[in-house]
């Protein structure tokens, strides 16, 4: 066999080691024949088991380079797998193949014979216009795909599911009527506990069978690109499962993982990557490279960043040198291959730079979490009416610090579980309070500059915290409150994606102005969103449990506010403002626990605004 490919993919210098390694058919002999390739280099000795040989140890070959191989006519596509590894301490151990595409249904572990996953793929017209939506709206609908809908709530098995394909009949649609432009999937590689969620991984090329086949995976994709949907995956870069089948302790030595014990495994009973390893680094870009290049995959959201930046996620313990090293190596690469699509961090760090380019001394990433926004924002809404006036700088905070970085505003899953509450119940106040706050917060995100992102459920004003065992509560859709407030969000954003001061210039402070930091009352806020064209919209929030009767509004030039969504679904004419000498001025009810949003006409365009409208 090749044996180049092999040497740079254990040198770090490889995005396609799936091409090698793994079970792949070749032409050998005179005959079609399946290779199996495999690296262990601490292993006395490597066999291959699995329903071909009735599960007894065909032995492998050994290469210089410690990569094992052996070639069969035997098996065949559907059929299962295993490297039976015998340590140099004398213990035989049966292994998944690192590289396998496909895997048996969890509690079963063993790898399955499958071809390299393709399709013909009918998404050229999106494939062609995607991008990484700078000067575009991205608004990103996070949901796990085991519990989005579940089909049969009283099976264990793996008819509790619906398939990627049957999941896309409902999901699609149901993304185009909400507004949202990218669906962003909890980690679909192979992993073997549910309540895990998908980030304890086992299986880095094998999208995980609970859902069906990686052709079902590849349908609900283009289903959402021919939607114009684009998908991003959850992917978790900076550690793995321990169950002995997967990587853990792979050939009896510290393959994937530290060499000390002491500095091995995390707080959530994972094993680290070891970033000094070369072979380490291959392996995590060329399955980042798979799932993009394979599955069309349109952005990457890496899990735990700030373990990557260092030691254990904690400044006091130092920087991660291996792990930035890592970083900038695999975004370097990807963003050299994949220049379109997106590679969002989740990173809880201040650390800078991290969405700079990594020429310039960046990690590489076109995306951060503001995870310091999600913070305050629901710090201050969590807050008592009576105690807001000293808190405002909650609201106010971020844009100190906002164009330092490219942020992403989420409100993700990981604020809606484990006693966290959802987001509707941490707001202060009763029922229909929060209902109205909850309303508040959303027009709020999405006038601030930043992408955003919310979790399921979040739509429904859910009360009950998200557990992967249970659909979050479509029954809430029968009372009044909650379907209200849904379709409050639907409006919301179609409103963000039909305004292009919402997106366009997110990241130029020149388009973003608070027009009221709290200055006319303490608990009253402005801000003002404009375009290119100069075109404006005008945020008002009431966020007292007090009405103002009478807020006011200046400006420099005459203009006309044109009332385009008012959180409590009143109906509102335009208001023209009245010159006051060199300024402007009109005025405006804000009832309690209110926002309303305004577009700034200007005088020379009054005339095609019809009074009744």
């Amino acid at each position: 066999m090749e044996i180049t490919p092999l040497i740079e993919y254990l040198r770090g210098r490889s995005s396609k080691g799936y091409k090698y390694f793994g079970a792949h058919p070749v032409w050998e002999d005179g005959r079609e024949q399946m290779r199996f390739t495999v690296y262990a280099p601490a292993a006395a000795e490597v066999a291959l088991i699995g329903d071909f040989n009735d599960w007894q140890p065909w032995p492998m070959q050994r290469l210089d380079c410690g990569v094992w191989t052996l070639c069969s006519p035997d098996p065949q596509y559907g059929q299962r797998y295993k490297y039976r590894i015998t340590t140099a301490a004398g213990e035989k151990w049966d292994r998944a193949d690192p590289f396998a595409f496909c895997s048996e249904v969890r509690p079963h572990n063993a790898s399955v014979l499958h071809p390299l996953p393709s399709c013909d793929w009918q998404d050229h017209e999106w494939m062609v216009q995607r991008s990484k939506n700078y000067d575009r709206p991205l608004s990103i609908y996070e949901l796990h795909a085991g519990s989005w809908k579940i089909k049969n709530p009283e099976s264990e098995e793996q008819d509790r599911f619906y398939s990627y394909d049957e999941l896309a009949e409902q999901l699609v649609p149901y993304i185009k009527k909400m507004g949202y432009t990218h669906i962003e999937l909890l980690p679909l590689t192979e992993y073997p506990l549910d309540a895990s969620w998908g980030y304890q991984v086992s299986g880095y090329f094998s999208a995980t069978s609970r859902y069906g086949s990686p052709e079902q995976l590849m349908e609900l994709i283009e289903r959402c690109h021919r939607s114009h949907i684009g998908v991003i995956l959850d992917f978790v870069p900076v550690h793995f499962v321990r169950d002995f089948h997967a990587l853990h302790l792979f050939d009896g030595s510290s393959l994937y993982e530290p060499d000390d014990p002491d500095h091995r495994y995390t707080q959530w009973d994972t094993a680290l990557f070891d970033f000094t390893k070369p072979h380490v680094i291959s392996f995590l870009r060329s399955s980042l490279d798979f799932w993009i290049s394979q599955f069309h995959f349109d952005g990457i959201r890496y899990d735990a960043v700030s373990n990557l930046i260092y030691r254990y996620g904690k400044k006091e313990d130092g920087l991660n040198d291996p792990g930035l090293w890592a970083i900038r190596s695999i975004n370097y690469t990807l963003q050299q291959d994949h220049p379109e699509v997106l590679l969002i961090a989740e990173d809880s760090s201040a650390y800078l730079k991290v969405t700079a380019p990594v020429c310039y001394g960046g990690l590489g990433f076109d995306y951060k979490w503001n995870l310091g926004w999600m913070h305050d924002t629901l710090d201050y809404f969590a807050t008592p009416f009576d105690q807001r006036a000293g808190m405002k700088n909650r609201l106010l905070f971020s844009m100190s610090y906002f164009y330092q970085d490219i942020y992403l505003l989420p409100l993700s899953h990981d604020e809606v579980v484990h006693g966290k509450r959802t987001i509707i119940d941490k707001l202060w106040g009763n029922y229909e309070q929060k209902f109205a706050q909850l309303r508040c917060l959303y027009l709020y995100m999405m006038f601030h500059p930043g992408k955003k992102l919310s979790f399921m459920g979040n739509e429904l004003a859910e009360f009950m915290e998200w557990s992967e065992q249970r659909e979050p509560g479509w029954n809430l859709m029968d009372y009044p409150a909650h379907r209200d407030f849904c379709d409050f969000l639907q409006k919301l954003n179609a409103l963000y994606s039909e305004n292009a001061p919402l997106w366009q210039c997110d990241y130029d402070s020149r388009y973003f102005e608070w027009k009221d930091m709290g200055q006319v009352l303490p608990q009253t806020f402005a801000i003002l969103r404009k375009d290119n064209d100069d075109n404006q919209l005008l945020l008002l929030l009431n966020l007292s449990d007090r009405d103002c009767p009478y807020y006011p509004l200046r400006s420099q030039q005459p203009v006309t506010y044109l009332p385009l969504l008012d959180s409590t679904d009143a109906a509102r004419k335009p208001i023209p403002a009245v010159s006051l000498g060199q300024r402007y001025y009109a005025e405006i009810p804000l009832p309690a626990l209110s926002g309303v949003v305004l577009r700034l006409q200007p005088a020379a365009q009054q005339e095609k605004v019809s009074p009744q409208k």
